[in-house]
């Protein structure tokens, strides 16, 4: 593990000469984003808070004056790319990532560059299973974390950028490769990778902010010896694949990590890899203190689809049968929603929330009923969900006031291929693919399920299935975008279309909502421009 400390007085002399001021210096303990819900003008970790609610309690912006919101003010990123990002927002600056791996910081009342951070990508990095992408930093004390394509972790300096340290997670010559917003717990920051489509074995990593040392490691695909190692025939462990490259949520209360992990490797072949390869396309709660697992819960056992699971896992509570109980809800991939007891790993519920035809039902411990010959063959079988899943790595919302779960959800099949599967390092290792199909009537909604059932409350369609995430707020509002670049509110209660403007861009991105000087913001990324929007 190879780590660089690094003075940051030098890049601290570079902002006062160049804005002729010093940013005010961030102190974000891991107390205040455990009470984030106390201070709704900040955005201090990538979900929001903790609970991965994607929420914002404040309701200036409202169901009554929506119509009047309008740019504030707009920052163009310096290169073009997929702009995935979700900013945080702390003490006066928004701290955001740019295509494949910059990390900015701005002035969130004007925009304004305070430091931009870049670091070496070398010309030959290995990227296989997803565009060059990075979705936001996490911020802890004075510093801003941050991985890259490169697969490194790097601790900046929160006022200057200036780097403090920088750790190679894995090397990226054996396609690891990190696109996620590290997690900031108490004396951790934790991560996860990339890089199941070329054989990996994934991993959930902490390390020391103040250092980088590598704290501990938790491996996805157990060794021969371990528990779960009968899941996987032979040594078909080694290439496992089980990803981890979507932030994860944390019960402060239960002091429990809930991590999702990815597809198995090679995606579309399980000929080599018989069982239920664990612990691929599950949700692993974990003590952060060392990274033991508590316990697990598979949503897809051996999946032949690439239907991994790494979806934004949402915690709440709520009464069932007159007991209360601690939840987490995912809207998996495959076209379920699952409620488990998150202190217990007890399945509770599924249900469908879009068109699925690989399952006819569940046993009364969560397994699914899996509908025979769906696997994929030389000649194709078609299947709903498709490839990308009903859902992806787009944040849902959960708002505590209307007690529903938003879902940006995508129907549409795929034909599924079987192909050959021959290990090669730092190579794709899919075992075949997919196809969508010439006349499939393929569309995405935003969805409001029963958080309790899963049931559809209210739907409101869109022209495509492109990838964007949610936002629900105290104003009675959901924001969403498309990939026709409309970026809209929607009012919560109904799914009422309340609002909605075309930004000229792709939106690939998850909305949030800050607040400065007693006014209510909400930011968005489309195309290669970051747009922050207020009402006068």
């Amino acid at each position: 593990m190879n780590i660089r400390l690094v003075r940051t007085a030098f890049a601290s002399a570079l902002v006062v000469m160049a804005f002729g001021y010093v940013p005010t210096l961030a102190q974000v303990t891991s107390q205040r984003i455990a009470r984030a819900d106390s201070e709704p003008e900040s955005w201090l970790t990538y979900s929001g808070n903790y609970q991965s609610q994607r929420y914002s309690p404040l309701n200036q912006i409202n169901r009554q004056n929506v119509g009047q919101l309008r740019p504030f003010w707009m920052y163009q990123i310096r290169r073009a790319g997929v702009f995935e990002t979700s900013p945080i927002v702390a003490d006066g600056v928004m701290y955001l990532t740019e295509p494949p791996s910059t990390v900015t910081a701005l002035d969130v009342r004007t925009g304004r560059p305070l430091w931009t951070w870049t670091p070496t990508i070398p010309d030959d990095v290995i990227i296989i299973g997803s565009p060059p992408v990075n979705r936001g930093v996490a911020i802890l004390d004075d510093m801003v974390f941050a991985g890259s394509v490169a697969g490194h972790l790097t601790a900046l300096d929160a006022k200057s950028g200036a780097v403090r340290w920088d750790v190679t997670v894995e090397d990226n010559k054996h396609a690891y490769y990190l696109t996620l917003a590290p997690l900031a717990l108490d004396g951790k920051i934790i991560v996860g990778v990339s890089g199941a489509e070329a054989g990996i074995r994934g991993f959930v990593d902490a390390y020391d902010p103040k250092t980088g040392r590598r704290l501990w490691r938790t491996f996805t695909v157990p060794a021969p010896g371990e528990p779960g190692s009968d899941t996987w025939k032979g040594d078909s462990w080694k290439t496992g694949g089980g990803s981890t490259w979507l932030t994860g949520s944390f019960d402060p209360a239960l002091n429990t990590l809930y991590w999702m992990t990815g597809n198995p490797g090679p995606d579309w072949n399980g000929d080599d890899r018989l069982g239920d390869n664990l612990y691929t396309c599950s949700v692993l709660a974990l003590n952060p203190a060392d990274g033991k697992l508590k316990w697990h819960f598979q949503f897809t056992p051996h999946d032949t689809h690439d239907w991994d699971s790494n979806q934004i896992p949402v915690l709440f509570d709520a009464p069932i049968n007159g007991r209360a109980r601690k939840l987490l809800a995912v809207a998996n991939r495959n076209a379920f929603y699952y409620l488990i007891d998150r202190e217990t790993g007890e399945f509770i519920s599924a249900t469908a929330y879009a068109k699925q035809t690989w399952n006819d039902g569940f046993t009364a411990k969560g397994r699914p009923i899996v509908k025979p010959g769906l696997d994929p063959t030389l000649e194709g079988v078609t299947v709903f969900p498709n490839i990308q899943g009903a859902s992806n790595w787009y944040s849902p919302s959960y708002s505590p006031q209307t007690k529903l779960f938003y879902q940006f959800t995508r129907e549409m099949s795929t034909t599924y291929y079987k192909g050959a599967a021959k290990f090669k390092v730092g190579e794709a290792f899919t075992g075949g693919g997919g196809r969508a199909i010439n006349g499939d009537d393929a569309y995405a909604a935003v969805r409001a399920l029963e958080s309790m059932t899963g049931k559809l409350k209210w739907e409101f369609k869109l022209l495509s299935p492109g990838m964007d995430g949610l936002l629900s707020t105290a104003g009675g509002l959901v924001f969403g975008g498309a990939d026709e670049g409309n970026f809209f509110a929607l009012d919560a209660e109904n799914g009422k279309l309340l609002w909605d403007l075309q930004l000229g861009g792709s939106i690939r991105a998850n909305p949030m909502s800050f607040g400065v000087d007693d006014k209510q913001y909400v930011a968005i990324a489309a195309g290669w421009t970051l747009y922050v929007f207020g009402v006068p």
